[in-house]
């Protein structure tokens, strides 16, 4: 049902791409990828983020920030955010999509995922133990 999984923060260069990748971890043969709503394009991964994604044997290597746009929401059949402000934001980008837009921590108790950005290290490895939990969370519900 849910084949084309787009996954959404801010600059989609430290929780998207994370989370993309968990996601694509669990489910291979499901189309999955990343953009942010103010993305900071053409980018790579946060430094801080790829390392704390490698220590756990996660690479982000390759990842390339792009913007969100109302044809990758279009083509996208569900899409995961890490706060609830972002439901709002990628709702106006395309106002069709409010639907098929979810808590990427929705079966966590619908828990938002904080923005590390610009933050120690701690904080970082807090975030990717919940996008780890999360992305898990989502077993059995696609």
């Amino acid at each position: 049902m849910f084949n084309s999984i787009l996954v959404v923060c801010v600059g989609n260069i430290c929780r998207s791409p994370t989370g993309e990748r968990l996601l694509r971890q669990i489910f291979p043969h499901k189309e999955i990828y990343s953009a942010g709503i103010s993305a900071l394009a053409g980018n790579p991964a946060n430094e801080l983020s790829s390392r704390v994604a490698a220590k756990y044997g996660l690479s982000l290597d390759g990842h390339t920030a792009r913007q969100l746009t109302s044809e990758l929401c279009r083509q996208s059949s569900l899409i995961l955010v890490m706060e609830k402000r972002h439901i709002e934001a990628v709702n106006r980008i395309n106002l069709g999509v409010r639907g098929k837009t979810m808590l990427f921590g929705h079966w966590l108790n619908k828990m938002a995922i904080p923005d590390p950005y610009k933050s120690d290290i701690e904080v970082y490895e807090y975030v990717y133990q919940l996008l780890f939990e999360s992305a898990n969370s989502w077993l059995g519900k696609l």
